[in-house]
């Protein structure tokens, strides 16, 4: 897009791009989605940005209307396989509060020099300005749907003192920590959760809102058919670590995850692919999350997303797919359809190759007791390093010594070629097993499975068009 089509994005309030770029309003010093429902400014007064990290490097402020950094992500990070794309994906994971720039430029294989030269180049911020960003939105979340200190908050949003911690909400929000709790929305009297997070600005009614956790509004753009991904988590959940409970249409699905810096329990409600008879044009997934320790919040929230293909751009596939005579029928009947990721890439890689029955045994044999169970929730997914020195000899032991080691890296910042070429020199490894790890975990979305009848004039969108196959019944996959 250039200037003039963003600026037309903006005055026709297009919910389309919130997330895919941002625009700042000279005369006010305040930053918006393109769908805020504030007067649209002149366009002399208007300037773009691709991220909310620039915008509020050239000094400008979050709109208090729109909350620009409570969109969606950008799909483009889903798409790209380059080094920008891939340091997007890490620095969503935290990996530059956890490890520095040094880390993320070790990780993708590049100095801390061309990392930042390539960062600021395409995105106008830099690695640094970009996990502030992030630090300064799961400050705001904490700050609003929790009653911890203020103090406490700092440090587990990622802020190395309170200091910074003030002087990035003040910048970023025209605001004291303090007041943005108290200007935060009241739920009803009757419900004790506070203002959810990533509000879409479309005005939808919410769902039932939860009372324990730290409550979140995990939003995405465009139709989302609920009904699907709620189906394959049903089809595939592993007992002990997963559960999908209620009936169709009203369905939790609740999972243990093993973070950074301990554990967590989440759970997301399912939401109908419909309002009034048609499909939701955007909205959230409720969801709710356990953590031991609140520094891991933004890592699960991305993994969340990640899981459940939030982040994806349903019009350009719906628009791509839809033209094709064989796919137009199915993407018309499922508009929105999702190719669901993983939560835990290692994990899905071992999945994948042994099946549920032998992953549910393995969790029971290997995986680690949880200090605090949660109803049939007992267990976390053995970790690679466990099973290499539990099952040496077994077919299985190949990947897990692999993943333990690091030959294959199934992060999400690495290198999917490089990932499924390793991968394939595994012994027990086949082609169709491999492009499953490449389309879930690590997030490809133009994977075709060997042997499949998927044209190349699918591309970029083959593993949607996989999944639109599948909910036909006009494929089946081992």
């Amino acid at each position: 897009m250039d200037e003039d089509s963003r600026y037309e994005a903006v005055r026709s309030r297009d919910a389309r791009f919130d997330g895919e770029f941002f625009f700042g309003v000279a005369t006010t010093g305040i930053y918006c989605r393109p769908s805020c429902p504030a007067v649209t400014p002149k366009r002399r007064n208007v300037r773009f940005f691709m991220t909310a990290a620039a915008a509020q490097g050239s000094g400008f402020r979050a709109c208090r209307r729109c909350r620009p950094d409570a969109v969606p992500g950008s799909a483009e990070w889903n798409v790209r396989a380059d080094v920008v794309g891939r340091a997007m994906r890490l620095i969503g994971d935290g990996v530059v509060d956890r490890e520095g720039v040094a880390g993320l430029a070790v990780r993708l294989g590049y100095s801390a020099r061309q990392v930042q030269r390539q960062l600021t180049a395409e995105l106008g911020a830099g690695p640094v300005a970009l996990a502030r960003a992030q630090r300064a939105h799961t400050a705001r979340v904490l700050v609003q749907t929790t009653d911890l200190p203020i103090t406490e908050i700092a440090f587990a949003s990622g802020f190395a003192s309170v200091r910074q911690f003030n002087d990035t909400i003040r910048a970023v929000y025209a605001s004291t920590p303090s007041e943005l709790r108290t200007s935060a929305p009241q739920p009803p009297a009757k419900s004790p959760a506070k203002e959810l997070d990533r509000t879409p600005a479309n005005g939808a009614d919410p769902a039932a809102e939860p009372s324990a956790g730290i409550p979140l509004r995990l939003a995405h753009r465009g139709p989302y058919q609920s009904a699907a991904v709620f189906d394959l988590l049903q089809r595939e959940a592993v007992p002990g670590i997963e559960e999908v409970t209620g009936t169709p249409g009203r369905r939790t699905y609740r999972r243990t995850l093993s973070l950074p810096y301990g554990t967590g329990i989440v759970a997301v409600d399912e939401r109908p692919g419909t309002l009034k008879g048609r499909p939701h044009t955007g909205g959230w997934l409720d969801a709710r999350l356990h953590l031991t320790d609140h520094r891991d919040l933004t890592t699960a929230v991305q993994r969340l997303r990640r899981l459940l293909d939030l982040d994806a751009d349903p019009y350009a596939v719906d628009e791509r797919l839809g033209a094709d005579p064989r796919l137009g029928p199915l993407v018309a009947a499922r508009p929105g359809l999702r190719s669901p990721g993983a939560a835990d890439p290692e994990e899905l890689a071992v999945r994948a190759l042994v099946g549920r029955a032998e992953s549910e045994r393995l969790v029971r044999r290997y995986g680690r007791t949880l200090d605090a169970p949660s109803g049939s929730l007992t267990h976390l997914f053995p970790e690679p390093s466990v099973l290499a020195e539990a099952l040496p000899g077994d077919p299985l032991g190949g990947l897990v010594t692999a993943l333990a080691d690091g030959t294959v890296r199934l992060d999400v910042g690495a290198d999917r070629d490089d990932a499924q070429a390793a991968l394939l020199a595994l012994p027990g490894m086949d082609a169709a097993t491999v492009a499953v790890v490449r389309a879930r975990a690590l997030g490809d979305p133009d994977v075709a499975p060997p042997g499949a009848d998927i044209p190349d004039a699918w591309r970029p969108w083959r593993s949607y068009a996989v999944q639109h196959l599948l909910a036909a019944g006009e494929l089946e996959l081992p």
